[in-house]
């Protein structure tokens, strides 16, 4: 049976089985006692096996299946997991430095406290992986799925990114490997950030049914001139993960039209957006008929904020959108850079 670099898959040796088996002490004791001989173990059914503190140094289980399995501060140090099953296994706090995980299963696995470092990831998966406090440095993640990770590592330092046949490049975050490897090969997805970063403008306003109206208007402008308008609705009550949505948003943005009429979620949305984001200008917008609320102006102090742009109409916003709106923002954009 073919494997990784193009070696032929043995067959499992019974012995070797027959030894693990009989438990982690016996075993254990057997690997003292045989430190030359290299455990077989291709595709060994060894499914929710207790295998706490087991010794399997240098050992070979390619494509064994361990799903479930208890090997929680077990000696794992450049085995051979090429291929191998391991969702759901218990790896805490286990030393898996050098191995090769390639192509294995980790899926929902637990490597809280793992040493990982210089393990071999490649085309690997970790889908929900419990990676608290595990250690990836001078891992190789080439192909690895890394989504929906819980926990933080405790180190991820020169993680490489790159295929063997490539020049090695290296991030310090497993989780954007993939991100930055995309970006350093795909032109479209160079394209996708450029605009982001260059022609997003954030909206914010209320959706009461002239409010919308007015903001879907600024929409259609905005994108006639080329920007790449995002409209948030702020007409329910504001909750924690929207507000950092919001801020996200506005940290991604060229600049910001708020539309304080009726003013009602905007005021918070504006104090978790001005203090924090100078290069990131406001421009606020109001009817005519009304006056800016009475924090408002607490707003005007910080340089980044325009005054605002009172309209009579819609039709006459929109009419003077580019001289009054636009040009103003990206003027105050081009003075502080």
């Amino acid at each position: 049976m073919p494997v990784a670099g193009g070696a032929e898959m043995k067959l499992a040796d019974p012995t070797h089985i027959a030894a693990l088996k009989r438990g982690v002490k016996h075993w254990n004791e057997w690997r003292k006692k045989h430190p030359g001989i290299r455990p077989q173990l291709f595709e060994t059914d060894l499914r929710d096996a207790e295998l706490l503190s087991v010794d399997l140094s240098g050992a070979d289980p390619r494509g064994a299946h361990l799903s479930n399995a208890d090997l929680s501060r077990a000696n794992l140090f450049q085995t051979d997991f090429y291929r191998a099953t391991m969702w759901r296994a218990n790896l805490t706090e286990a030393n898996i430095a050098g191995a090769d995980l390639s192509s294995a299963n980790l899926n929902g696995a637990v490597l809280r406290g793992a040493n990982l470092a210089g393990v071999n990831l490649r085309f690997a998966r970790l889908v929900a992986a419990d990676v608290s406090e595990a250690n990836f440095s001078g891992s190789f993640v080439y192909g690895c799925s890394f989504w929906n990770l819980k926990g933080i590592p405790k180190e991820q330092f020169n993680v490489v990114i790159t295929p063997k046949t490539e020049p090695a490049i290296t991030v310090d975050n497993i989780e954007v490997a993939q991100f930055i490897y995309l970006l350093l090969k795909n032109e479209k997805i160079r394209r996708v950030i450029d605009t982001i970063t260059s022609k997003v403008v954030l909206i914010l306003g209320r959706f009461t049914a002239d409010r919308k109206a007015v903001l879907d208007g600024i929409r259609e402008e905005l994108r006639k001139r080329d920007y790449l308008p995002v409209l948030c609705d702020f007409e329910k009550p504001t909750s924690r993960d929207l507000t950092e949505t919001v801020s996200t948003l506005a940290h991604m943005a060229r600049f910001v039209i708020a539309d304080i009429t009726d003013a009602k979620s905007i005021p918070q949305e504006l104090a978790h957006i001005v203090p924090h984001f100078s290069a990131v200008p406001v421009q606020p917008l109001l009817l005519s008929t009304q006056r800016e609320y009475g924090m408002f102006e607490h707003f005007l102090r910080y340089p980044w904020v325009l005054e605002p742009v009172f309209y009579e109409d819609q039709e006459k916003l929109l009419a003077e959108i580019g001289e009054k709106v636009i040009a103003p923002a990206e003027a105050k954009r081009k003075s502080k850079l």
